[in-house]
C-alpha cells in the first residue's frame, strides 16, 4: 500500500499535484479541508462549529480531523493506499495517523513537502478563490493568518517524518508538470 501525506502551506499546489497521484496510482485523496468544507456545506452540527474557525484561519481541533479520517481510511480499507492532504497538522496527528495505519497492517510511506515562499503563496490563493468562489480565501488577513499557522504550528510534523527518513521537499514555483515529475521521481525510488 502506497500512503502519500502531502505537505505544505495553504496554496501550495497539494490539490492539484493529489489529483494527478490519484489518477496515475489509483490512490484514494483524502483532503482535509475538503471533508471538512463538505461538512459546512451541508450544514451539520460539525460543520456549524467549524465555520467560524475556518474562517477566521484557525486549526481545525485534533479530535475531530482525525474521527474524519479515521473513519474514510476504515471504510476504504482495500484501497491500493491514500494521498493525505492537510493532515496531518500537528505531531500528535501524526501519532495518531500511524497508529491508524498500524491497525490496518500498513504505514505512511513518504512525506512530500510542496515548498514555495509566501507572497507566491498568497497570489495563488487569492487566484483560487476568484476562480472558485471559496471565500475563506478572499481575505488577505486570513490568508496570511493560515500561512502564519503552517510555518509556527503545522510546519514541525515535518520533523517527525525527518526523523522516520520519510522526508522529501520539492520546489512546487515550478510548473505543476515539472512539480510533478519530480514528485514521481521520488515515487518510483521508494517503490
Amino acid at each position: 500500500m502506497l500512503n502519500i501525506v502531502l505537505f505544505g502551506p495553504p496554496g501550495a499546489g497539494k490539490g492539484t499535484q493529489a489529483s494527478f497521484l490519484v489518477e496515475k496510482y489509483g490512490l484514494m485523496h483524502l483532503s482535509t479541508g475538503e471533508m471538512l468544507r463538505d461538512e459546512i456545506k451541508r450544514k451539520t452540527p460539525l460543520g456549524e462549529k467549524l465555520r467560524s474557525l475556518i474562517e477566521a484561519g484557525h486549526l481545525v481541533p485534533d479530535e475531530v480531523v482525525v474521527e474524519l479520517v479515521s473513519k474514510r481510511i476504515n471504510e476504504n480499507k482495500t484501497s491500493k493506499g491514500f494521498i493525505l492532504d492537510g493532515f496531518p497538522r500537528t505531531t500528535k496527528q501524526a501519532e495518531i495517523l500511524g497508529e491508524i495505519f498500524a491497525e490496518n497492517g500498513t504505514e505512511v510511506s513518504l512525506m512530500i513537502v510542496l515548498c514555495l515562499d509566501d507572497e507566491t503563496l498568497i497570489k495563488r490563493i487569492l487566484h483560487r478563490a476568484e476562480a472558485e468562489g471559496r471565500a475563506d480565501d478572499a481575505d488577505i488577513n486570513i490568508i496570511r493568518t493560515r500561512i502564519k499557522n503552517y510555518n509556527e504550528q503545522t510546519a514541525v510534523v515535518i520533523d517527525y517524518y525527518k526523523a522516520k527518513n520519510k522526508f522529501y521537499a520539492v520546489d512546487s514555483e515550478k510548473t505543476r508538470e515539472e512539480t510533478l515529475t519530480h514528485i514521481n521521481e521520488i515515487i518510483a525510488e521508494i517503490l
